[in-house]
């Protein structure tokens, strides 16, 4: 019995206890797990304060380790508009989605007898398009495309002026059809036809061009109204609060601004375990691509002992020329500490070498590279781009005098470059002035209650050289005279608009403007030829920025121009360099920069198509987190004949000419 009666009380003992544990087990499995996670993590974190206390090990992590960038693509907007101001070019629109969405936001304005309006000869229904890039502020502008829908009856939209559109975010979403989105941005503008001033005018049409004249471009037309964010995501496998965090950290120590109010912003915000908000710095606004680079080769974790080893290893790479863009990036990425390594650098017999070191001294404030620039941009048609774009950032007397000097070289793109560069740098410079031109709106409709002024800008500089003249095809419309003193050259009869025509004999020292419209007395102007002087007459007559460019082309094309007439001349990225033999190694090419991710400051006209690879900034897309460059080595070369000792020879400078019709034939691709 006794027995039997130990052996009962040990069961029962042995229940209860197993019972309570399986409650325990069962209530508090997530709390036990998390107090573990807890713990292992403030574990790692003693033994990462361990390690860092006396780390000297030469493989930092960096940010671009642990994190890719989003929201670089760019957002295509879209509406539909009404173009007024046509002389008969125009057309009733056949029913469609457009006529549809047009009547109602007609309706909505309180516009009476819309149909009539839509059916008159004078106005033209049209689809109008844009590309919201990210980075750009409210109240900034953009270009716009606008097109006539398919199966329409318009011949030409050139002398338009498109009547104020919204642009918004679209999506076909299945069974609900094409959904808008939010008001992204405000269109409205003078219409610039690719067909006028090359071969037609805006009245005739000749067939072979003829879906020419339905399109055309509003530079800088449209209104930003809604701020894009840029995102920085953590990799999968780096998610969690804590490195979120770190990351937010590193950058705001390395990048931060002051607001209105003197407080000190950081330029990264922390909002989830695997995003965060990154604000573009000040000094990078005009080249975002390489500040999102230098954002990557900012140091994840890492102690002064460990700078330091890293910086000595730097300074190595800095002077080797396969390695000097990636060790630039990550010095400028260190910041002011790195100035010094960096001014070794510029002491190097490699050009390229100089032109690295350069760059990243001048986006440090530093203008003792400045001299290196504008050799790397007269002299080095793959570094001009980057140069230029640096050399805007430096507000110092010596950046001006160099690129006014750069202005009276023969490159097109160097001298305009080195216009765009300065007015970059300092909109007010004396020597690149400015006068504003401007008109009121041609016509007045339904639709418009008050008169509205286009305006753009001409610019005439004092430079040396062959006399040049500069229209531009995209975001800002300006005309730049290279050459106070050019003359337009006679005989000559141009048109400049519908309504404005310029007429000189042989021999004749100055030219006749006539203005002429129905039912109205003409209006006549004796004038010098002096280019400058025909743009102010034709702009006190009325005409649109499209009008004088076609004016300007129609005068290129009959030879009435002193010197050339080039459009949108500007520096690009991605052109191959070729570096010199060295010792034992033989010479070989090397891609700088890529083809679609130029500094902002010189837009390219493929904004639509360059995102379409992605972001281009990704460790896959680059190679490694921290590759700024794509290398291409060819072992046999030509002799040399550059200044580098053992260089193989330059290929000739060819520039790409740049005309309308170039243009608009990329646009349409």
């Amino acid at each position: 019995m006794r027995n039997s009666w130990r052996w009962w009380l040990a069961m029962s003992f042995v229940a209860v206890v197993g019972w309570t544990v399986l409650q325990t087990g069962a209530i508090a499995p997530k709390t036990m797990q998390a107090a573990a996670k807890a713990d292992s993590d403030e574990d790692e974190e003693a033994d990462d304060k361990s390690k860092d206390k006396y780390q000297t090990e030469l493989k930092t992590p960096l940010v671009g380790d642990y994190t890719n960038f989003a929201g670089l693509e760019p957002t295509p907007l879209e509406g539909v508009g009404l173009v007024v101001g046509l002389a008969g070019t125009g057309g009733d629109p056949a029913p469609s989605q457009y006529r549809t969405a047009m009547m109602e936001e007609m309706k909505r304005r309180g516009v009476k007898n819309p149909n009539a309006l839509l059916q008159s000869p004078d106005t033209a229904l049209v689809v109008v398009r844009a590309y919201l890039p990210p980075l750009l502020k409210k109240g900034e502008a953009l270009d716009v495309e606008v097109v006539a829908p398919e199966s329409s009856e318009i011949t030409s939209l050139a002398g338009g002026w498109l009547l104020e559109t919204y642009l918004t975010e679209q999506a076909f979403v299945p069974g609900r059809g094409m959904l808008k989105g939010h008001n992204y941005a405000k269109a409205e503008g003078p219409v610039l036809v690719a067909g006028v001033g090359t071969g037609g005018s805006s009245r005739t049409v000749d067939k072979t061009n003829a879906a020419l004249f339905q399109r055309g471009r509003i530079l800088g037309g449209a209104t930003v109204l809604r701020e894009r964010e840029l995102v920085l995501q953590l990799r999968h496998e780096f998610r969690s609060v804590r490195n979120s965090a770190r990351i937010a950290t590193a950058i705001g120590q390395r990048f931060h601004h002051f607001d209105e109010h003197g407080i000190k912003k950081p330029m990264a915000e922390a909002k989830t375990d695997q995003k965060l908000i990154l604000d573009v710095h000040p000094r990078y606004k005009n080249n975002y691509p390489r500040y999102l680079q230098v954002i990557r080769n900012i140091a994840f974790r890492e102690t002064q002992i460990a700078q330091r080893v890293r910086m000595q290893k730097l300074h190595d790479e800095l002077l080797t020329p396969e390695t000097s863009d990636r060790a630039a990036l990550q010095l400028e990425a260190i910041g002011k500490d790195a100035i010094p390594l960096l001014k070794v650098g510029l002491k190097s017999p490699l050009i390229e070498v100089r032109f690295h070191s350069a760059i990243a001294l001048a986006y440090l404030e530093d203008p003792d590279g400045l001299k290196t620039l504008a050799e790397a941009a007269r002299d080095e048609r793959a570094f001009r781009v980057f140069a230029l774009a640096a050399m805007s950032t430096v507000d110092e007397a010596e950046s001006h005098l160099l690129l006014r000097d750069l202005m009276n070289e023969n490159s097109a793109e160097t001298r305009y470059g080195s216009f765009r560069s300065l007015w970059t740098l300092d909109k007010r410079d004396p020597f690149i002035g400015g006068e504003r031109m401007s008109q009121p709106e041609s016509e007045k409709t339904e639709l418009t209650k008050h008169e509205k002024r286009a305006t753009w800008m001409l610019h005439v500089l004092q430079t040396k050289g062959e006399p040049m003249v500069h229209t531009t095809f995209r975001t800002r419309p300006e005309i730049v005279l290279f050459g106070a003193d050019q003359k337009l050259v006679p005989p000559l009869i141009l048109s400049a608009g519908r309504n404005v025509m310029i007429t000189a004999q042989a021999g004749d020292t100055k030219a006749s403007l006539v203005r002429f419209e129905p039912n109205k007395p003409d209006e006549r102007r004796e004038i010098s030829l002096s280019v400058a002087e025909v743009i102010r007459a034709c702009d006190e007559l009325g005409t649109t920025y499209p009008d004088v460019v076609s004016m300007l082309m129609q005068a290129s094309d009959q030879k009435n121009l002193e010197g050339r007439l080039e459009s949108d001349a500007l520096p690009q990225s991605g052109r191959v360099y070729l570096r010199p033999a060295q010792n034992s190694k033989p010479a070989s090419k090397t891609k700088v920069g890529r083809e679609h991710l130029s500094p902002n400051i010189y837009p390219r006209a493929e904004e639509e198509s360059q995102f379409k690879g992605g972001d281009g900034l990704e460790a896959k897309a680059l190679g490694s987190p921290t590759e700024a460059m794509a290398n291409i080595t060819e072992a046999k070369e030509k002799p040399s004949k550059n200044k580098d000792k053992e260089t193989p020879a330059p290929e000739p400078e060819k520039e790409e000419k740049k005309s309308f019709w170039n243009f608009w034939s990329r646009s349409k691709k």
